[in-house]
Parts: structure tokens; sequence; C-alpha cells
């Protein structure tokens, strides 16, 4: 007789729609689609050869709630088992995190995820997409742009908008600042990451690109040379927190413009099948909501 065991995607989608009832906050919380929880759950029942949930409700049916406390003991179980390259009970999890943005805004939230998952250890690697810098073997991923990502699974994790911002005595000296062609001959800071196209459209401005002036491949170099008076930088208003907070930088206009680009996710076939991936995503995806 040959016993089949039910694929672990399976077993963790079961759990996780067990306890919240919804296939919804499931796909959420899992990283994966509607359709992909609704597809495991039939999955797991015709391995089993029975009906777990009951009703539309997602109630458990007898055999469920047996068949739960099972699956639960046997996560458990491997949750504890130690590896041959980490303390007993403790996981590893690589990260892949453009600069500015672990700056910003994973750095000032990560000691939340370290007290919420003191048995996950984390290392952080630098990504800089633009000049081909990789974080090689990451488990996850943190990338911007569109979302259109052929090689990986993705989730988007943070829009923003984008607005001119400028030092303090940089905007004494050249404002005030009321209309958008008040940029005119005013250093423009410039990042290929920030494109100034996508301000000069939303204010009906017909202004090329700008070619000429200082450039940047990193936000947070371009928002540190702002602060320090060199020109106006088109920044993120998320990204540009730090700065605002400190009073180093302020917006010259009070209309922000949608970015077209966003903050994903990312992360390869399987990854997620991984307890520790799986739960700083979640937490991650929550903690930006």
């Amino acid at each position: 007789m040959t016993i089949r065991i039910p694929p672990i995607q399976c077993l963790l989608t079961f759990e996780a729609l067990a306890r919240l009832r919804s296939v919804t906050q499931t796909s959420e919380e899992l990283c994966v689609t509607p359709s992909a929880v609704s597809h495991r759950i039939k999955q797991l029942e015709q391995i089993l050869g029975t009906k777990l949930f009951g009703r539309a409700d997602f109630s458990l049916t007898t055999e469920g709630i047996e068949y739960l406390a099972q699956v639960r003991e046997g996560l458990a179980a491997l949750q504890k088992f130690p590896s041959n390259t980490a303390s007993p009970g403790r996981r590893k999890l690589r990260l892949a995190v453009t600069p500015t943005f672990a700056r910003s805004i994973l750095l000032p939230r990560l000691k939340q995820f370290s007290d919420a998952y003191p048995e996950i250890d984390i290392t952080l690697q630098v990504s800089i997409p633009l000049l081909d810098v990789v974080a090689e073997d990451a488990d996850l991923m943190i990338r911007f742009g569109t979302g259109r990502y052929a090689d990986v699974e993705h989730v988007c994790l943070m829009k923003d908008e984008v607005t001119p911002l400028a030092a303090p005595a940089f905007v004494r000296e050249h404002g005030p600042f009321e209309t958008p062609q008040d940029l005119e001959e005013l250093p423009l800071l410039r990042s290929p990451l920030e494109p100034w196209r996508t301000w000069f459209a939303a204010h009906d401005l017909d202004w090329p690109e700008p070619v000429d002036g200082s450039q940047f491949n990193d936000i947070g170099l371009m928002c540190d040379a702002a602060a320090v008076g060199m020109g106006i930088a088109l920044v993120r208003l998320k990204l540009a927190a730090p700065w605002l907070e400190h009073g180093t930088l302020v917006p010259l206009y009070p209309r922000h413009v949608p970015s077209p680009h966003a903050h994903h996710l990312c992360w390869r076939t399987g990854t997620m099948d991984r307890w520790e991936c799986a739960a700083f995503a979640e937490w991650l995806r929550k903690s930006l909501s």
C-alpha cells in the first residue's frame, strides 16, 4: 500500500484557511492568489479522500477538526527541527534591499519584527539594480519598478508620491515657489531612479528630461546633496521621511504626484513554503499598509 503525503504548501494553506476563515486573508498571508488557495484545498481533500470544510463560511467538518490538530502538531515539530548550519530553533533569512528603502523604511521598523520573531536571523544585502549590483542567493528581494517581473513572483508593498524638495536655505534664496515654471533655470538634481518627466507631465510642462547637472544612482545620496544646497531633488515622500522629519529638506509645492512605480517584494517559486519567508512577507506587508 502506497501512502501519499500531502505537499507542505497544501498543509500550510489548510492551517491558514482554518484559522482565518477567509480565502482573501489566506492568500495575502501566504502571498499567493486566491485561486491557488482554492486549488491547494481541493488537492488536499482529494489526497485525503474527505471534505475538510463543510460550508461557505469555512467551518470545519468533524474530519477537518481532527486533521487540523494533526497538521498543527506536525508543522510545530518541523519548525523545531534543528539544521546542521544554525543553532537549534533558529531560522536564517537573507533579504536583498535597495539602500534608501533600507535606511528610510525598513530599518526603523525592523526591531518590531525581531521582537515578534526572535528565532529568525536576518541578513541584509544591498542591491542596486541600475548598476547590476544584485545580492546573491537572497531569499526575498525588494525591487522598485512597474511590477512587471517575469522572473519572480511578487506582491506590491508600497506606492508613493513624488515632489520637488530642497534645503530651507535654498528655498529662501531662490523662492518663493508659486508655479511649476519657477523651477526654470534652477539646478535640478537627477537620478535614473526618479525621472523628472513624471512631474513635468503632471504639470503640463513640455520640458525635456534634464541632461545637465549632478546625477545620483541612489536616492539617499541625492537627498543628502539637496540637503546641503546643491539643488532641487525629485523624491518620493516616504523615502524622504528622515530628511523631512529633521527639516533638512522641505517641499516646494503642496501638490504631490503619484509615482508610476512602486516597491515590490519578490521571491522565487517555492520560497514561501519556508515558514520564515512567509512570516517576514506577512509582517512587512502589514507594517507598510
